[in-house]
């Protein structure tokens, strides 16, 4: 876990936890890690989203990338992702990066609050 995340879970309120699902077109998997890897997650970065983590499905619904965000609050998640989704370098990024078709066809987003008995808060 990175060391802000870390920070925020230990003294703070219990944050908001962002599970977001891709379902990859078949044979785009390689093209979707590499465009996150190296272009997206510095975008995202920049705009101050927390990544918990990120999971490619070894057993269960192939082509399926998974990821898991933190937030303050509902209102930050809603402003970072705004900025995020007007971003220029990414809107550029992502025409440039889909010039040969999408690379994802369906995005599941569940907001997750946690329990008082999870270890994660």
């Amino acid at each position: 876990m990175n060391k802000a995340l870390q920070d925020l879970i230990e003294h703070r309120e219990p944050m908001i936890y962002e599970l977001r699902v891709y379902r990859v077109v078949q044979g785009r998997m390689a093209d979707l890690l590499t465009r996150f890897e190296h272009q997206t997650l510095p975008i995202m970065a920049r705009h101050g989203f927390l990544q918990a983590g990120f999971w490619t499905t070894i057993v269960g619904r192939s082509e399926q990338l998974t990821y898991l965000l933190a937030w303050e609050s509902l209102a930050q998640r809603q402003e970072q992702w705004a900025a995020f989704e007007s971003d220029a370098e990414w809107l550029a990024i992502r025409k440039s990066t889909e010039e040969n078709g999408p690379l994802i066809f369906e995005i599941e987003s569940s907001l997750l609050r946690p329990t008082n008995f999870s270890a994660v808060k």
